[in-house]
């Protein structure tokens, strides 16, 4: 039977091609499936996530800004806030309570005394930025090797399926295009999976990275503040 005769347009849908591409192909095009579904679930959590961090820390610096004691808005977050920047305050508090309880706050203490301590808090806080800009910057390595290795991986489809093609020419001995379309199909089909898994994960790869420096940046102010708040009270009590 005429093989041109059996090619209708469905025989170049993606599940027909998927369906009735090479095995190696087939391997290709789910493994490339399967790293578009992963990197959209860190899409989708990434974007949660730092709209859930951003609008927190734009309700607790508000907070900060109406003028309460910083006691009190650090009881307020409770006794295990989540998010970075109660904890960030309630650990400069609780060095300065330390502090206080060794009379290193005392009149006539060393400014010695005055600079270590701002040291330490200092330290604490980079220590809570630090961590808190890993934890946001978690799962953009996934999101890095999807948008890397997809275009190869779905190229590496491609000339399997272009050598399956030319087979089908040697084997038949015609060259038909009806005959080698259907391979150069699935192979174009895997090039076409792997660039749509590789766009999504390198956009949102950049987008996210700047979004975590960003909020790196914006809890390194806050520590700023928080070091500069706790000098000026060091500044009152000589």
């Amino acid at each position: 039977m005429d093989s041109a005769a059996t090619l209708t347009a469905d025989s170049f849908s993606p599940l027909h091609l998927f369906l009735h591409a090479d095995w190696v192909v087939k391997g290709v095009l789910v493994g490339l499936m399967f790293a578009s579904l992963w990197s959209w679930a860190v899409i989708l959590d990434k974007a949660f996530r730092f709209i859930s961090i951003n609008g927190q820390a734009d309700r607790f610096e508000d907070e900060i800004a109406s003028g309460r004691p910083l006691e009190d808005v650090a009881a307020d977050a409770g006794e295990a806030p989540r998010h970075a920047l109660p904890r960030m305050l309630q650990a400069a508090l609780r060095e300065w309570r330390e502090a206080r309880n060794k009379g290193l706050l005392a009149a006539g203490q060393s400014e010695n005394q005055a600079a270590l301590l701002v040291q330490r808090i200092d330290r604490t806080l980079d220590s809570v930025v630090a961590r808190e800009s890993q934890r946001v910057e978690d799962g953009l390595g996934s999101l890095a090797i999807v948008a890397t290795a997809s275009p190869f991986i779905g190229l590496f489809g491609t000339v399997w399926g272009i050598m399956t093609a030319f087979q089908s020419i040697a084997i038949q001995k015609n060259t038909n295009l009806s005959v080698v379309a259907p391979s150069i199909a699935q192979a174009l089909f895997a090039t076409a999976v792997g660039l749509g898994a590789a766009i999504p994960a390198y956009i949102f790869y950049n987008k996210y990275s700047t979004d975590a420096a960003k909020y790196a940046s914006r809890l390194e102010g806050f520590a700023d503040d928080l070091v500069t708040a706790i000098q000026r009270r060091l500044a009152e009590r000589t």
